[in-house]
């Protein structure tokens, strides 16, 4: 307990003129327009190499999913910089959405890399207030390294439920909290409130196999694997879907 106060109190010294700028209310406007997604889209670039194998065996019964017209109709949550595109079947239909509109440079990027894919639209919106999106009408969700920072994941989810067809799917790849006793766990307690702050609320402890256990799907694959970034408090990952 007091070594992490004291170790806590080590990093929000060395992380002072954030804080700082935070109290004055300067860093979330800049955090989110220029600094989160610049930053995003270079730990994107690590994070896909290393997840690569894990999200092409992940999304490859997407077409499984395809809705009775043969379509398949994809709802992102938190797109951000569009890195997923490049696992989604030829033809999918795809509706973006991100409660923060500032990463369309690399957006735009991928979407020219990826001209196999419809863009159907593009919603400024929070994964817990997806009301844009009409009930039962996607035929698969998905949402990677989001759950760490929505306000509620129960929400979330539930919002996720609802646009979801049944028989539809939602698919996820999420850091997790790691194992209580082990140092990696220490570390993200140690972690936490600084990095809270410098990743737009992003939350390093969050047991998110647990909400995903209560959120009634009538069927959950769930694995849990390790995505290793140099120097990151963020090892221990989840992947998996789940079927409304």
């Amino acid at each position: 307990g007091v070594s992490i106060l004291l170790l806590r109190a080590c990093l929000a010294l060395l992380a002072s003129p954030i804080y700082l700028l935070n109290f004055l209310g300067m860093w979330e406007p800049f955090c989110r327009k220029v600094f989160f997604p610049f930053i995003l889209d270079k730990i994107s670039v690590v994070h896909d190499k290393k997840s690569k194998k894990h999200k092409q065996e992940l999304f490859r019964n997407l077409p499984d999913f395809r809705g009775p017209s043969g379509e398949l109709k994809l709802l992102e949550i938190g797109t951000g910089s569009g890195s997923n595109f490049q696992f989604y079947p030829p033809g999918c239909k795809i509706t973006c959405t991100d409660i923060n509109p500032n990463f369309q440079e690399s957006l735009s990027r991928n979407m020219k890399k990826n001209q196999h894919l419809h863009y159907e639209q593009f919603l400024v919106a929070a994964g817990e207030d997806l009301h844009q999106v009409p009930s039962g009408s996607v035929d698969a969700v998905v949402c990677t390294l989001v759950l760490c920072s929505v306000h509620s994941v129960s929400s979330t989810l539930r919002e996720v439920r609802r646009v979801l067809r049944p028989g539809g799917a939602f698919y996820f790849l999420e850091h997790v909290a790691a194992e209580h006793s082990s140092w990696k766990y220490f570390w993200q307690q140690v972690c936490y409130p600084t990095w809270r702050l410098i990743f737009a609320g992003c939350c390093l402890t969050r047991e998110l196999w647990k909400n995903l256990e209560e959120a009634k799907f009538s069927e959950l694959k769930i694995q849990h694997i390790s995505v290793a970034l140099p120097w990151m408090p963020i090892e221990p990952h989840i992947v998996g879907y789940g079927v409304k």
